[in-house]
């Protein structure tokens, strides 16, 4: 089975986590808004849709959408 190609990091000291999509760095996100741009900017379409689907997001080392400090 294929890893889903967004992947969001776990939390870091700040609260940021890291955001890739198949492997590529996209930024260090703070809040939900800021993915959505990352991942507009990156060209997926709809992409807060795509958050909560397993077949397109994987969420590492805490809840989704938790963007508190590590």
């Amino acid at each position: 089975m294929e890893h889903a190609p967004i992947v969001v990091h776990r939390p870091s000291a700040t609260g940021g986590r890291r955001v890739t999509v198949r492997g590529r760095i996209l930024g260090l996100a703070y809040s939900g808004h800021d993915l959505v741009v990352f991942l507009a900017d990156a060209g997926l379409l709809d992409p807060d849709l795509l958050l909560d689907d397993p077949m397109w997001a994987e969420w590492r080392g805490g809840r989704a959408h938790e963007w508190g400090a590590a």
